[in-house]
């Protein structure tokens, strides 16, 4: 059975005294959420402070993003090395938020992807459609080329760290929620398509879901048979409301 993962993107929100008070909050309440596994991802500029509040607890911490690169001339990027030197498990890689933004392409997310997998760190994949494209009955197509950028770069051998988090755009911080049943049609078309490739892959695949996911609505989301957690937005700026999304992930 997969562990069910439920990670926090902080985004750019917070503050020393802001993320101090967060992590402790998470930490006393930490078993609350029994055997699911859980992290944060801070603004890069707090990971040390974060690594070491997370000190002793098996909260993994993660960065909302990496260079493409290793080093060199690139001003204002951070490198994956970097950021396993400050204690990362995960990386995020693709949010919406860096393609729509930041005109991130497919082959950016490949030449990350392959950043994070060189520093031994795990890669967490984000796939959504926008509102035009769902109401266009593209989702699966949308999704599905995003997800294939990333099969047709690498061996599935490479891929066995690899994490998908399935965010419908027009649902992250619109306070819109895709129903239980049309996230999990998304979740098990991705598991499909890489077990088209790899059926042991995707059976271990973690494919977390992601947009306007709270305490109130994280049960029935969380509990279907191919969504295995969250990748939380705002929700996760609260301590109780964090450990409550993952108190509801079925193990």
């Amino acid at each position: 059975m997969r562990k069910p993962l439920v990670v926090g993107n902080w985004k750019l929100n917070g503050s020393r005294s802001m993320l101090t008070s967060l992590i402790q909050n998470i930490r006393e309440n930490r078993d609350q959420a029994g055997a699911t596994e859980l992290a944060v991802c801070p603004p890069v500029v707090y990971l040390p402070l974060a690594q070491e509040l997370l000190a002793g607890s098996d909260i993994g911490l993660g960065a909302q993003n990496c260079a493409t690169a290793e080093s060199g001339a690139y001003t204002g990027e951070v490198a994956a090395p970097m950021l396993a030197e400050f204690g990362c498990r995960f990386v995020l890689l693709g949010h919406s938020e860096r393609r729509t933004l930041y005109g991130e392409s497919d082959q950016d997310v490949v030449a990350k992807l392959a950043q994070v997998l060189a520093a031994g760190l795990q890669p967490i994949v984000c796939l959504g459609e926008t509102l035009e494209q769902r109401d266009a009955g593209q989702t699966l197509a949308v999704v599905g080329a995003q997800l294939e950028a990333v099969l047709a770069a690498y061996s599935t051998s490479e891929l066995a760290t690899l994490c998908l988090a399935y965010e419908p755009v027009w649902a992250i911080g619109t306070g819109r929620t895709a129903t239980p049943e049309q996230a999990q049609e998304v979740h098990a078309a991705l598991r499909g398509q890489v077990a088209s490739k790899d059926a042991e892959l995707a059976q271990g695949l973690r494919i977390l879901y992601g947009g306007s996911v709270k305490a109130g609505n994280a049960s029935e989301l969380l509990g279907q048979a191919d969504i295995d957690g969250g990748l939380i937005g705002g929700a996760s700026l609260n301590g109780e409301e964090f450990i409550a999304i993952g108190a509801a992930a079925p193990v």
